[in-house]
Parts: C-alpha cells; sequence; structure tokens
C-alpha cells in the first residue's frame, strides 16, 4: 500500500509536449522518406547498370543415335528452367538441332512439342510457335514474343547444351 508521492503523479499524469511529439513524428517521416527513396535509386541504379551475364557451361544432352528426326527431348537446366530439344532434320550437326526454353512467354505455361505438326503448341492461349520458336499465331504472336534460345554444340556424336551455371557449388566447395 505504498502512497505514490507528489512528483511521481506529476510525472504520470503529463503528457508528452506537443514541440516533443512534433519532433519524433518529423524524424520517423524523414526515415521513411530516406527509405523509399534509397529502395527507388537501388532499383534505378540495378536498371541503368544490369547485373552481368551468368557463368555458363556445356552439359551433356543426348547421345545423336538417341534422338531422331521429329523427336523431343524435355529436360532441365542445372538451374531449374525447363528446356526443350528437338530434333529436325537427319545429320549430325548442331543446326538439326533446336533447343528452346519451354516455358510460354506470354503467361509462362508450359510449351509442347507437336511431331505431327512440327510446331510448339501453348495450352493455355493456343499460343503456337514454329519448329524454330517463332511465335506464329495466338497472344505471343500478336506480342512478337518468340521462345528462348540456348546454344548447341556436337562433339564425337554427343549433343551438348550451352547453360546458365550461377549459383552452383562445385564439389570442393560443398
Amino acid at each position: 500500500m505504498a502512497q505514490s508521492t507528489e512528483d511521481e503523479r506529476s510525472v504520470a499524469a503529463t503528457p508528452i509536449a506537443r514541440r516533443e511529439f512534433m519532433g519524433w513524428s518529423s524524424i520517423a517521416m524523414g526515415c521513411g522518406l530516406a527509405a523509399g527513396y534509397g529502395t527507388l535509386g537501388a532499383m534505378a541504379l540495378g536498371y541503368l547498370y544490369p547485373a552481368r551475364d551468368r557463368p555458363k557451361a556445356w552439359v551433356f544432352v543426348a547421345d545423336l543415335a538417341r534422338l531422331r528426326v521429329g523427336d523431343a527431348l524435355s529436360m532441365q537446366d542445372p538451374l531449374g528452367a525447363k528446356i526443350v530439344v528437338a530434333r529436325h532434320a537427319a545429320g549430325g550437326e548442331a543446326d538439326d538441332f533446336v533447343a528452346l526454353s519451354s516455358t510460354c512467354p506470354h503467361l509462362g505455361c508450359q510449351v509442347h512439342w507437336q511431331a505431327h505438326e512440327n510446331r510448339f503448341l501453348c495450352p493455355c492461349h493456343n499460343g503456337v510457335f514454329d519448329a524454330r520458336g517463332k511465335a506464329v499465331s495466338g497472344p505471343p504472336a500478336a506480342a512478337g514474343q518468340s521462345l528462348a534460345h540456348y546454344p548447341l554444340k556436337v562433339a564425337n556424336g554427343l549433343l551438348f547444351i550451352e547453360v546458365p551455371v550461377a549459383g552452383l557449388r562445385s564439389p570442393k566447395e560443398a
């Protein structure tokens, strides 16, 4: 049953002075503005000075004898991007194949190779791409969007694709 002293009651009952409140409010608003403009500045710098290209490496795809003309092989690169590799000619050169992203640039749906039609089809909005990945009808064609290409090479009867490998750790680092 301790009673408060008169000084304790006066301190507890005293509201924050208006000037003190305005001072703290101004500091808080200034910090908010600095954070907002700082974020905007960082985004603008990222746009003006884009990141460097990711490191790339050649990755084995298949033995040439495994893929017949008209066949397509679905795969993922080391970072998880879905790719489709299709064979268009019987020769043993890299130009006889095409490696394309299997993600439609319109809305990100997965495209499918239709060998009997010699085309890629996006089932979401009937986007159609020719055998080399160029949009020929549907929303991707209207927007001038095509499937992303990946470089290919042939060595000793084996097909290789060049894909980004940024973020992967070597076995030495693990």
